[in-house]
């Protein structure tokens, strides 16, 4: 009987960026997500952070600072995909599909100027991808 409890979901987004050498962390408001700061009913619940990539770790590290203070019965990571080369912070993750090396990995989901997200398998886009890109 685990799920005792109904099942919330609550969608936080977080951007995180390295500007000039500094490294930024901003809030994206979208149709059906929570700024980050708004007050949820995470105290003694079961929290799970789902992420699709860890790069640096810094926007990571701080939804779990920011989420730690609201006394949540446990605080786990699931990550899809990892970068440890990239890590800046060490994170707990509980749960991890894969481990990558140091590349720019798009579908399944994940972008590149809004593109090749729709692919159905992870793979690495060649210079010349990049450059095209970059051109337009």
């Amino acid at each position: 009987d685990e799920a005792a409890e109904p099942l919330q979901v609550t969608f936080r987004t977080l951007l995180g960026r390295v500007e000039r050498g500094k490294v930024e962390i901003g809030r994206m408001a979208g149709r059906g997500t929570r700024d980050v700061d708004e007050p949820v009913v995470e105290s003694q619940r079961a929290v799970l952070v789902i992420e699709d990539v860890i790069d640096t770790g810094l926007t990571l590290n701080y939804l779990l600072r920011n989420l730690e203070p609201r006394a949540p019965a446990s605080l786990k990571v699931c990550v899809l995909l990892d970068k440890p080369a990239r890590r800046i912070v060490d994170l707990p993750i509980a749960y991890l599909g894969f481990e990558l090396p140091d590349k720019f990995v798009v579908g399944y989901g994940l972008d590149y100027r809004q593109q090749y997200r729709n692919l159905p398998f992870i793979a690495t886009l060649t210079k010349e991808a990049f450059d095209r890109l970059n051109q337009q």
